[in-house]
């Protein structure tokens, strides 16, 4: 077990629910599946509000900045603060796994209607029997 917490980066508070082993690389993919695990064992997670423990295997990250696209970084940043307000909390404070899934279901229609329709997980996502429990069809109009 580790010794530190979780670090996760607003979005991924959300996002990372929807894992269904698809990734960047089959590099990211284990990572993100032992970062997923750590978090579902109980591990304390801190909220960061910049790159995390996902974001340390993914190929677009450059000195700490995703360089994804050329607006990536901001763009990422922008949804990283809505999830942390979305879901009522602040960055460097700890947070268990199940608060976080309770607090998602009265969130998640806001969320998708706001950053879902954009992204490009959104076909992963859709396969994702949690996402398809939680996605209201009324926020798929707003995409």
């Amino acid at each position: 077990m580790h010794t530190s917490p979780v670090r996760l980066r607003g979005h991924h508070l959300i996002c990372l629910h929807f894992f269904s082993g698809e990734g960047y690389s089959p590099d990211f993919v284990e990572n993100l599946s032992k970062v997923l695990k750590r978090a579902e064992a109980g591990e304390q997670i801190e909220i960061c509000a910049d790159a995390d423990d996902i974001c340390t295997a993914c190929p677009y990250l450059k000195k700490g900045q995703c360089l994804y696209r050329d607006d990536s970084d901001e763009e990422i940043r922008e949804m990283d603060k809505a999830a942390i307000e979305f879901l009522q909390l602040k960055s460097r404070s700890y947070i268990s796994w199940p608060e976080i899934k309770m607090r998602l279901p009265e969130i998640f229609t806001f969320w998708a209607g706001k950053f879902c329709g954009g992204c490009g997980w959104l076909t992963v996502c859709r396969k994702n029997t949690a996402f398809a429990g939680l996605f209201d069809e009324k926020a798929e109009s707003k995409f």
